[in-house]
């Protein structure tokens, strides 16, 4: 039989350029194919924060962090809560994983040119026991050039096997298709689309224009998840976070469709865990949107009261910062599908950071004169920019004023003056003395005994009604749609499974479409920093063992 390539990749993320590297490293011929336009290589990484988790890094070292495998691997199971027979090969994958960030993902990366920001980050704080979900110590490491930066070096890797006349990228070419052959998976059919010369991240049309059949010895699948497709995500809405919401936001284009789920599973795949589901509690409007519904996330940091949409304080540990999925379930148990931030200047100029490449772009460009200044500034320029512009956003001198602000964005005027000001009054009562019975003040001073929080997260506690922390500022926070965590079963090859769990042979699976390995290698839960870092070692597994098969 005559073959148009090696290997097949689908999907020119992150994942699909992980693995395809690998491929041209073997001396592997590779057709790359993606719906999208060229402009878009890189997929969902390109946008994105560049946050990895690592263990015992340099960098933790040098914050006098104390990190260890047995402790990451702790976090990691507390935090997965596996508990289904069909966990069997993600927990193999975690546990796989953690090796991995304890051991060469860092080496590896450095030595294709990926740096990092000197402070560690501390996402997910958990705040439960130690065996429950959380990470125990900080491991969110920042790419030096953010999701750009960490794109660049696989790119590179796969634009010098185009050079070598090994790769072909086929953009615009969308998959229809899985077929056999005498057993296995070896054809590839789609349509052909449209040129398009639209910017990264905005919609391209779906005229098609052509067919396409490509055959090759094996298929790798990396085509991500399905948090563009709202309809699917509340399809798959587990009951444990309650009805779905009404209204949620976008945290990726429209793009990101799910469909190579459906086609995989019509070929014989396996899909398991497609109830969980990682979407943000922290969500804001763009104000200058690229994609359609564009939301951004809110990285906070631990010191601003968040409030339900009636005015009621979230419960302990939910504060900002440490348990995503845990206040998602808490929100939807309200009946609202929003909350809100009550803070002042001084805790937003310390404490906002924006997700995304494009929000950030001192760290993004690489410019150590813009992180300075961004240090100095009251409030960081990406941040002043939603305080001005952002509809989600109430900026005022006094409580009043402020509440007016709220109840005026929403259906129903639900916040009461007199109980928010209770709220806040007791809340700075607590900040007179070193004791408090403030579960959250507690956290506040805790998270400043760590220099990195200290240094850039963390804002002295103080009263948030002292008028020289002001303006207030109260923001409203939707629901963000973003990662599957659930996928297509893989082994440790980054084979793909049937449902009687033999490989379904020639068919690989990489990325968020295998739920970053193995189908559902995070569980119920991330521990933040996981995603990139899981495209980067499934793609690079799925490359690896592609290649070995079809040598």
């Amino acid at each position: 039989m005559a073959y148009d390539a090696d290997v097949i990749v689908i999907g020119a993320g992150l994942a699909g350029l992980a693995a395809t590297a690998e491929l041209v490293d073997a001396g592997r011929k590779v057709i790359l194919l993606d719906q999208e336009p060229e402009q878009s290589i890189g997929g969902q990484a390109h946008w994105s924060f560049g946050g990895l988790f690592f263990v015992n890094s340099p960098e933790q070292r040098r914050m006098r962090i104390k990190d260890s495998h047995a402790l990451a691997l702790q976090d990691w199971m507390g935090t997965a809560g596996f508990d289904r027979a069909e966990d069997h090969w993600p927990r193999r994958w975690a546990e796989a994983y953690v090796d991995f960030a304890a051991g060469e993902k860092r080496s590896w990366l450095h030595r294709q040119g990926v740096r990092f920001f000197p402070v560690v980050g501390w996402a997910e704080r958990g705040g439960y026991g130690a065996n429950g979900h959380g990470n125990s110590v900080p491991r969110f490491h920042i790419t030096w050039g953010t999701g750009p930066g960490l794109v660049a070096p696989f790119e590179r890797r796969v634009r010098a096997g185009v050079e070598r006349g090994l790769v072909q990228l086929r953009f615009r070419h969308r998959v229809t298709g899985l077929t056999r052959s005498a057993g296995a998976v070896d054809t590839v059919t789609g349509e052909i689309l449209e040129p398009s010369g639209i910017e990264r991240g905005q919609a391209s049309g779906r005229t098609v224009t052509g067919a396409f059949e490509l055959k090759a010895q094996a298929v790798i699948v990396t085509s991500g998840g399905i948090g563009g497709d709202h309809d699917l995500v509340r399809a798959n809405w587990p009951e444990r976070l309650g009805t779905p919401p009404e209204r949620m936001i976008s945290g990726v284009p429209a793009h990101v469709d799910g469909r190579m789920l459906g086609i995989a599973e019509d070929t014989g795949a396996r899909l398991i865990n497609r109830d969980r589901m990682w979407h943000y509690t922290e969500g804001i409007q763009n104000w200058n949107p690229i994609w359609e519904n564009h939301g951004i996330r809110i990285l906070p940091g631990p010191s601003s009261l968040w409030l339900d949409a009636r005015g009621n304080r979230l419960p302990v540990p939910l504060f900002p910062g440490f348990d995503t999925l845990g206040t998602l379930e808490h929100i939807m148990k309200t009946g609202y599908d929003y909350t809100w931030f009550v803070l002042d200047q001084k805790i937003i100029g310390k404490e906002f950071a924006l997700s995304g490449s494009e929000q950030n772009p001192d760290l993004t460009g690489k410019s150590v004169g813009g992180v300075i200044g961004r240090a100095r500034a009251d409030v960081p320029g990406p941040v002043k920019a939603f305080m001005d512009n952002g509809a989600d956003f109430v900026v005022e001198r006094d409580l009043g004023a402020l509440v007016r602000g709220m109840n005026a964005l929403t259906k129903e005027p639900l916040i009461d003056e007199a109980a928010l000001r209770r709220e806040i009054v007791a809340r700075d009562r607590e900040i007179a003395n070193p004791f408090t019975k403030d579960l959250q003040v507690t956290a506040v001073r805790g998270a400043r005994n760590y220099l990195g929080d200290k240094l850039i997260r963390t804002a002295a506690p103080h009263r948030i009604l002292d008028p020289k922390a002001g303006p207030l500022i109260a923001v409203r926070l939707h629901i963000l749609t973003r990662k599957s965590l659930g996928g297509l079963e893989t082994d440790l090859s980054s084979r793909v499974l049937t449902e009687g769990g033999d490989p379904l042979e020639g068919v690989y699976a990489a990325g968020e479409v295998a739920g970053f390995g193995g189908g559902g290698v995070h569980g119920y839960r991330s521990l933040e920093g996981t995603f990139l870092g899981g495209c980067l070692f499934s793609g690079r597994t799925a490359g690896r063992a592609a290649a070995e098969a079809v040598g």
